[in-house]
């Protein structure tokens, strides 16, 4: 199933990211943890790619079994910054033969010793992926503004040509503050951009983590977010007790107005996942 197909429901569309382990000796364990998931009643699963391609065969075969198994959409990310023509076409053709029709577009992270070459951009897979199948295609988006684009206004105009060269969906860098994705929404609505916008929500387990990332991303950190972290960072428990309730919190203001989709980031931790459903249990039902 096209995970377009799955928007505009009654009920509220909720999905989960995982990502399958590099180490080959960790793999086995990532069957688990989709059968974890999926038993949350999860409407589709997202799956990652490492870097450079470096799990890309694994989220493949991941993504082949969400499908297979548990007959449940999977959304298989696909990156490019570094890949070859020839590669993108082959990973096409392995996903088509395997029956994935989801994809999520990514440039991807440049790796250290970056070489330019025939993808500089994630429009420009976008436009590959719709030339070579009739394939389901999300891209990401970012609240906060992309930390590589120096003004909003630009960043929601490159924003419009990915939606307008074959995004079905966007899906949003994690955000803490709500505020900032409805502002996001309205900015985007202005421009014309009418496709569904996933908010993605991170249940927060690690802050010193989180902080960092949010640093290389852009993402802004709110005043209750921070005292948050600072008073339990050095706590695992109370953290991930406060982070599942922090990460509550925003998914039921997001329904409580309007929101009829949520992604959450997981971290390959479904018990944080289970935590929230159970949170919100009667909200979603």
């Amino acid at each position: 199933m096209k995970i377009k197909n799955l928007f505009g429901q009654k009920k509220v569309t909720i999905s989960c990211e995982i990502f399958p382990p590099k180490k080959d000796t960790a793999f086995s364990g990532i069957f688990e943890t989709v059968d974890a998931i999926q038993s949350l009643g999860v409407d589709f699963i997202s799956v990652t790619y490492g870097a450079g391609g470096s799990t890309s065969k694994k989220t493949v075969e991941v993504a082949s079994y969400i499908q297979e198994r548990h007959h449940l959409p999977a959304l298989a990310h696909l990156t490019c910054c570094d890949s070859t023509k020839e590669d993108i076409r082959q990973r096409l053709a392995e996903m088509k033969e395997r029956g994935i029709e989801n994809i999520l577009a990514l440039r991807g992270d440049k790796p250290k010793e970056y070489v330019p070459g025939p993808y500089t951009y994630a429009i420009d897979l976008i436009r590959d992926i719709k030339s070579q199948g009739d394939f389901c295609i999300g891209g990401a988006c970012y609240p906060d503004g992309h930390v590589e684009c120096e003004h909003k206004e630009d960043d929601i105009a490159f924003l419009k040509e990915k939606v307008e060269a074959g995004c079905d969906f966007l899906t949003t860098q994690m955000f803490f503050d709500n505020n900032v994705y409805y502002n996001f929404l309205y900015r985007v609505l202005a421009v014309g951009i009418q496709v569904p916008v996933i908010p993605g929500i991170m249940p927060v387990i690690n802050a010193r983590q989180v902080k960092r990332s949010a640093e290389l991303s852009g993402t802004s950190l709110p005043p209750r977010f921070k005292a948050i972290a600072d008073k339990f960072s050095d706590d695992p428990l109370a953290m991930e007790q406060a982070g599942i309730a922090y990460a509550t919190e925003q998914i039921i203001d997001l329904v409580a107005n309007g929101v009829k989709y949520i992604h959450l980031y997981t971290m390959n931790r479904p018990q944080t996942a289970a935590k929230i459903m159970e949170n919100l249990s009667h909200i979603l039902r």
